[in-house]
């Protein structure tokens, strides 16, 4: 018997850091590293999906009315469209065939020019690294496109390319044009093989729904069996087959986008079709697609839909009087019985991620808001039975919500301490709703005050700097008049971290810190910081400190191809460099744009000030927590920069880290 032990493989670090250190990626390489930054790796569902997702834009486009999809015995999925076929001539610029480089260049793809003369208007495809993920994660992926009377073919092997591309003329037996992609997933990049049946079923057939006259087939090879999807009947069909419940009152649809004069507002094109349905039970139904991505952690045009349901059942309550005394009505008593399906179609989508599961852009809220609103006015005022059936239903969820939030009043007993004189508080008193801004300045608490949303957003402006709280004593801390007002609109006591403090006094389940976005705003969102960690740390702990990210500029860009002027917002430097770029490959003439600095947030209207900072749908709100350094090693960060102590400390981390600091003159 051998008396060796197994050697193990050291964790330590090595102690040589230089030039040699540092790697850089090629190619696919980013990909096979961390396949989880560019698609989902519990299947390879996704990656099926993106060549999918290429056959529908062209069919978006109007140049495809087929998309084929079939399961080989061996695990491969092979994708079949009869669109333009992607072009396989020499690159202009790169030298190598364009087919080759859309399958292999991370970022290369025909969809980043959205405007006149752009190869696609609308489309999914954004970022150029869809298929080139699908072809770095496959063992195996050849392709063939009809196009011009010729069929070129070529393969790849892990994103390799193994069998060169060649091109022949076209036979009878060849299609006219389009694409054909035969992929088989590399098993070891995901935590199972197999392709969900029921998740790639209701894919295709959601496609066929949104692309009403587009034929989808999925074919089984080991069965032989095919499954056939064509629509006519769109959204309202598909959402019938597919409710919970009975729907209270006939279903809500609607299909509105921009021409013509409305393009002063929105791009050409840009708009939405929507089909709801109110049931007084069973699980709702949520479906949204923006340019047929499936966005399955919805986003802002869902908000839109929110927003426009919810401002015209509202109207149509005012306009009847049909609001009992005492009941305010919110957002969510209108959507938590609402069943949907909605297709959004967006000129340049901002996505959360490559996956594509969530929209971003804050245009799309008024995009789809204004459409739906109008709409839903003229049905309910057309149809004034079905409107105050409807009607009645809101006002049930409201009194049920508002009966719930007493009930947890009456367990904090009747003691309660008289608020702050500048707290403008909010009306609901639903924990999980409410919020409270922490304001700097009066100025900036006058625009909050006037841009909040009442029901749910209380404000509370701060006059100057917080007090350092690091080495104030628990009982001398009520001494300063800002910390006591913060204390008592919060409602609840300062403590200790070992200490087990009651929050069911609590007011408001988020607490934002809102400064501005320079350095003077830094410092003020350190003291609140220092005051919460060192005499509120249970707020933090459970969830309920977060930090608003007001943007420092505005940009005021011009028309562009299909888009309208817009102002674009940026949180720094470097997010307006990128608008910046992103305008220039737009088109737009250098210097046509202007750029405006907010030097605080009082010179922002209420208006911007709700866009950018306090809508929920739009804005970026960070929470506060210990992170991996946890509780100890954030405590001596915090000595360094606070205790009065600690200049020595403070004048070395300066000296370390002094050059990586911008100065903000």
């Amino acid at each position: 018997m051998s008396s060796k032990l197994p050697v193990k493989a050291s964790t330590q670090p090595s102690a040589t850091y230089g030039e040699g250190s540092i790697r850089v990626l090629k190619g696919l390489e980013p990909v096979k590293q961390r396949p989880g930054m560019y698609t989902r790796t519990d299947n390879p569902l996704h990656i099926i999906q993106e060549v999918i997702d290429n056959a529908a834009d062209e069919a978006l486009a109007g140049f495809g009315k087929r998309i084929a999809v079939i399961l080989h015995t061996d695990g491969s999925v092979t994708v079949e469209d009869d669109g333009r076929g992607i072009p396989f001539g020499l690159h202009p610029e790169e030298g190598v065939s364009v087919v080759e480089i859309v399958f292999t260049r991370l970022h290369a793809g025909g969809k980043f020019d959205k405007g006149s003369g752009g190869a696609y208007s609308f489309s999914g495809g954004l970022h150029g690294v869809g298929v080139s993920v699908t072809n770095a994660l496959s063992t195996r992926l050849q392709v063939m496109v009809c196009r011009d009377k010729q069929v070129a073919q070529l393969a790849f092997s892990g994103g390799d390319v193994i069998e060169p591309v060649t091109v022949r003329p076209a036979v009878n037996a060849d299609r006219k044009n389009g694409t054909t992609v035969r992929a088989w997933p590399d098993a070891k990049y995901f935590e199972s093989a197999d392709l969900p049946r029921a998740e790639l079923v209701h894919m295709l057939r959601s496609k066929a729904v949104l692309m009403p006259g587009v034929t989808i087939t999925l074919t089984h090879e080991k069965t032989g069996e095919t499954q056939t999807w064509l629509y006519k009947g769109g959204l309202r069909d598909y959402l019938t087959q597919c409710l919970n419940a009975e729907p209270l009152i006939p279903l809500f649809e609607g299909a509105q986008y921009a021409s013509g004069a409305e393009t002063e507002n929105f791009a050409e094109g840009e708009g939405a079709a929507w089909c709801v349905a109110f049931t007084e039970d069973g699980a709702p139904m949520r479906e949204s697609y923006v340019n047929l991505i499936p966005t399955v952690a919805g986003g802002t045009h869902e908000a839109g839909l929110k927003d426009g349901l919810f401002a015209a059942i509202k109207g149509f309550i005012e306009m009847h009087s049909l609001m009992p005394k005492g009941v305010k009505l919110m957002p969510d008593d209108v959507f938590s019985r609402a069943s949907f399906v909605l297709s959004a179609k967006v000129l340049d989508p901002q996505f959360q991620g490559q996956t594509k599961e969530r929209l971003n852009s804050r245009d799309a809220l008024r995009l789809v808001s204004t459409y739906v609103k109008p709409g839903l006015e003229l049905w309910l005022n057309q149809h004034v039975d079905y409107g105050k059936k409807l009607a009645d239903l809101v006002i049930k969820q409201a009194q049920a919500r508002q009966k719930a939030g007493q009930k947890v009043e009456k367990k904090k007993g009747s003691g309660v301490a008289v608020l702050p004189g500048k707290l403008t508080d909010c009306e609901s008193r639903d924990l999980s709703m409410n919020e409270v801004f922490l304001v700097e300045g009066d100025s900036a608490g006058g625009s909050a005050k006037m841009g909040r949303n009442k029901e749910t957003q209380a404000i509370l402006p701060l006059r100057g700097k917080v007090l350092n709280s690091w080495e104030v004593e628990r009982d001398r801390l009520f001494a300063n008049n800002e910390i006591h007002d913060i204390a008592v609109a919060i409602g609840v006591d300062p403590h200790g971290p070992n200490d087990s403090p009651d929050l069911s006094g609590l007011r408001y389940g988020k607490v934002c810190i809102l400064s501005d976005a320079d350095v003077d705003g830094s410092h003020i969102q350190v003291l609140l910081l220092t005051l919460f960690f060192r005499h509120f740390p249970k707020l933090i702990e459970t969830g309920h400190i977060y930090v608003a990210r007001p943007p420092l500029f505005r940009v005021d860009a011009p028309a562009r191809g299909k888009k309208p002027a817009a102002k674009l917002y940026a949180l720094d430097d470097g997010e307006l460099n990128a608008i910046l770029d992103k305008l220039r490959k737009e088109g737009c003439r250098e210097g046509s744009w202007s750029i405006s600095r907010f030097k605080g947030l009082g010179e922002m209207n209420a208006v911007q000030l709700w866009d950018t900072t306090l809508n929920p749908d739009t804005r970026r709100l960070l929470p506060v927590a210990y992170g991996e350094t946890g509780f100890e090693l954030t405590e001596t960060s915090f000595n360094k920069l606070m205790g009065k102590g600690e200049a020595a400390s403070r004048r070395e981390l300066m000296e370390l880290h002094g050059d990586a600091v911008e100065i903000d003159i």
